[in-house]
């Protein structure tokens, strides 16, 4: 068996960056709920822009953005890899993928909490 080369911490480092890109755009690129949820985080950015929201919504509405997509993120590579590793519909497999796509629920509602709290009383 060959030894592998140890690219050093920094080229290591770099080449996680470069592979993580590659991810979001793929995961940006064939998925229909992070394309929907990139969309709304667009939105609700111009909407920042626009009301002129203070620091700290920023940061509640970067937060949940962020959680959101990831979380959603990791939806998608469970879904994937179970769908690889099980193509037919098997009872377990899809307890697995409901629990995967329940966290994705609990994020979202966390960030329409988190919009709520900063957008209802500008608009009202």
């Amino acid at each position: 068996m060959k030894k592998q080369e140890n690219p050093g911490f920094v080229v290591g480092r770099l080449k996680s960056v470069v592979y993580a890109i590659k991810g979001a755009i793929k995961l940006i690129g064939t998925e229909h709920s992070i394309q929907t949820q990139v969309f709304i985080a667009i939105i609700v950015t111009i909407a920042g822009f626009y009301f002129e929201i203070s620091k700290t919504e920023w940061l509640f509405q970067t937060l949940a953005i962020g959680l959101v997509l990831s979380i959603e993120g990791l939806n998608t590579a469970v879904e994937k890899t179970a769908d690889f590793i099980h193509p037919d519909y098997h009872e377990r497999i899809g307890f697995i993928k409901d629990i995967a796509a329940g966290a994705v629920l609990f994020a979202a509602f966390t960030a329409i909490i988190i919009a709520g709290i900063i957008y209802l009383p500008i608009i009202l």
